[in-house]
């Protein structure tokens, strides 16, 4: 769910992805009125947050499971053609469990926002 990271800093990470009309997901979602399914910009911040953990050098080589989603918002419609941020932020590393808060956006507003709780296993 996320084409390229644009920008690692300490514990926080920055993700495109590049909203296409050729998505699949498009075609039932809705006929002639197409948006992108809440969950999977739900799913675009867990994948963001998973790459930020395992570029940790003591997590080279490890898995990230995505194990639950709090304080989920959806704001708007995210269309095809936008160009859809994920900004993570690492909030909690303890041990094999992680948390972080993730905000989606386009043009600069934002359309959805979740803190998302994954574990770390070995490959």
């Amino acid at each position: 769910m996320v084409d390229k990271i644009t920008k690692i800093e300490g514990n926080k990470i920055t993700g495109v992805k590049n909203i296409s009309i050729n998505e699949p997901y498009f075609e039932g979602h809705f006929p002639n009125h197409p948006i992108m399914p809440g969950v999977l910009q739900l799913e675009a911040i867990a994948q963001v947050a998973g790459i930020l953990t395992l570029k940790q050098a003591e997590n080279f080589g490890r898995l990230a499971y995505f194990m639950a989603a709090e304080s989920v918002k959806w704001r708007k419609p995210v269309r095809p053609g936008d160009t859809l941020v994920i900004d993570v932020e690492l909030t909690k590393a303890r041990g094999k469990i992680g948390k972080a808060k993730g905000v989606c956006s386009v043009d600069g507003e934002p359309v959805s926002e979740a803190e998302v709780t994954f574990m770390i296993v070995d490959a």
